[in-house]
């Protein structure tokens, strides 16, 4: 039987590999930037929910941890549905254009509808808006490692993913906050202003769709059942995913390591960078220059990394020097907040940024550091398709849906806790009715009467604000080092995997 080939032959290699444009891998890698967008607008929930909703900080926290169990817990039920799905729009896309109009309806009642329902039902009905919001949020980013294994299977191929994606999402946290910032600047009321929550959605709704149609068009082509498995329908029932959850080491190590990455940068949000630069450093403002300044050149860089190491080493290797170069570069950071002057970056609230060995040094280690946890942190991605591989040559089972949601559904309930941890941890500090935003000052905490911020424990905001912000990441880099250690899948492993498929599908092609 002959092969019904959607690309030209130089896209078809010896031995089973197939490859796809490169223009195509950084066309898909968007659609993982595009629930990102929505992810980010959902880091500031916790203004809406104190601002609009009525709730406290704790309560604001605990509702994000709430909604991550609930969208880890329905994880896997999607991912069976996905391994079940193969129609006329093939295996993935129904879920990307079905999750993102889920969220673009869903979000837009969350932050336009809430505000005018009675103040006793708007907690309520805010929740059961967002456990909908999450489920199109699953259907989107089960894709996005399903599909890794349709897209390519070029061992040299498949890393550069984790190129683009790294670069899109360095670039999409570095900008987006600073936009959102001077978005409620702008506005009276700041974060607790309907029209900054109004441009906000805009702005989600828009980037998030337009990647979206993107990451549609370019996964088109290899979202075909010649791409699949082996090539051929193998049923897959319930039992069959209890037998790769207890026999699959890689996916068991991945989860370890992806989950432990994800609890740590969770708890680095938007308000941990308020804390450190408008409070700490005293100049709130020039969070954005330096955001400006770095963001580019972390994202060349994490472009390189990935493109030099996980193309030449094999992404487990990359993984490994990722996490020790992380390691590293967290803890001197660590040491330059506490040995360094963050206030020499410049003159006082509201001043331009000043050059200084603090600023110097800053600049130099974020750089280095996106480069380090670009590839530790985005590498997971294309390496569940390793780990869907590697299902498929030890039982002949074609599971990717499952492999994407069984990394999420531990992924997301361990870093559900995040949130949580970070409220916790400033409310014991002495937060527990507001939070520091754009406009407080250490001023403010030093006076003990500012309204929202008496009796703060001044002395704990720098250990808390590291912790949360570096000290979490390098945490979670030693678990990576751990995992990494019964982590079977080396570069050279994958190419006999690869080999062996190839020969189950040729033969199956043959019947």
């Amino acid at each position: 039987m002959a092969q019904t080939r959607s690309l030209p032959d130089k896209y078809y290699g010896e031995n089973g590999v197939h490859r796809v444009p490169l223009w195509r891998v950084a066309g898909f890698a968007l659609n993982n930037t595009a629930t990102n967008t929505y992810l980010f607008l959902m880091n500031f929930v916790a203004y809406y929910l104190t601002g609009f909703v009525g709730v406290s900080v704790v309560t604001a926290s605990s509702f994000a941890m709430m909604m991550r169990i609930w969208d880890g817990v329905t994880d896997p039920f999607i991912g069976f549905t996905v391994d079940k799905t193969n129609g006329k729009f093939g295996k993935n896309r129904p879920f990307m254009v079905i999750g993102q109009l889920i969220l673009l309806v869903m979000s837009y009642i969350m932050f336009h509808f809430t505000p005018s329902v009675p103040e006793a039902a708007r907690y309520p009905f805010f929740i059961v808006c967002a456990a909908i919001y999450y489920i199109g949020y699953t259907f989107q980013c089960v894709v996005t490692k399903s599909a890794q294994t349709c897209l390519t299977n070029d061992p040299k191929q498949r890393p550069l993913f984790t190129m683009f994606d790294g670069a899109y999402n360095t670039l999409l946290f570095a900008f987006m906050p600073v936009v959102a910032t001077k978005i409620a600047t702008s506005n009276e009321g700041g974060f607790v202003s309907q029209v900054t929550w109004n441009k906000l959605w805009i702005l989600t709704a828009s980037i998030s769709l337009v990647f979206t149609i993107i990451a549609v068009i370019s996964i088109a082509p290899k979202d075909r059942s010649e791409f699949f498995g082996t090539g051929q329908a193998v049923k897959v029932g319930l039992k069959d995913y209890w037998d790769t959850i207890k026999g699959n080491r890689a996916i068991q190590m991945l989860i370890v390591s992806a989950s432990s990455d994800k609890l740590a940068s969770s708890m680095r949000t938007s308000t941990i960078y308020i804390v450190l630069f408008g409070l700490i450093a005293g100049n709130y403002s020039i969070y954005g220059t330096m955001t400006g300044m770095t963001s580019i050149p972390s994202a060349i860089i994490c472009m390189v990394f990935v493109g030099g190491l996980a193309t030449t080493l094999g992404q487990r290797k990359a993984m490994l020097i990722g996490s020790w170069g992380g390691i590293v570069l967290n803890a001197v950071m660590i040491c330059l907040w506490i040995f360094g002057d963050p206030t020499s970056m410049s003159s006082g609230y509201g001043t331009p940024m000043v050059w200084s060995f603090f600023t110097v040094a800053y600049i130099v280690l974020t750089v280095a550091i996106a480069g380090f946890q670009g590839i530790s942190g985005n590498i997971v991605i294309p390496m569940t398709a390793d780990c869907a591989d590697y299902e498929v040559y030890r039982t002949g089972k074609y599971v990717p849906g499952l492999m994407g949601t069984l990394f999420s559904l531990v992924d997301k309930l361990i870093s559900s806790f995040a949130p949580m941890i970070t409220g916790v941890m400033l409310a014991g500090i002495g937060f527990t009715t507001k939070l520091p935003d754009a406009d407080t000052t250490m001023a403010m905490m030093n006076d003990g009467i500012t309204e929202g911020f008496q009796g703060i424990n001044v002395g704990a905001i720098m250990p808390v604000a590291l912790f949360l912000a570096f000290g979490t990441v390098i945490i979670g880099l030693l678990c990576n080092i751990v995992a990494l250690k019964f982590y079977p899948l080396t570069k050279e492993y994958m190419a006999e995997i690869q080999d062996e498929i190839a020969a189950i599908k040729a033969k199956a092609m043959n019947k």
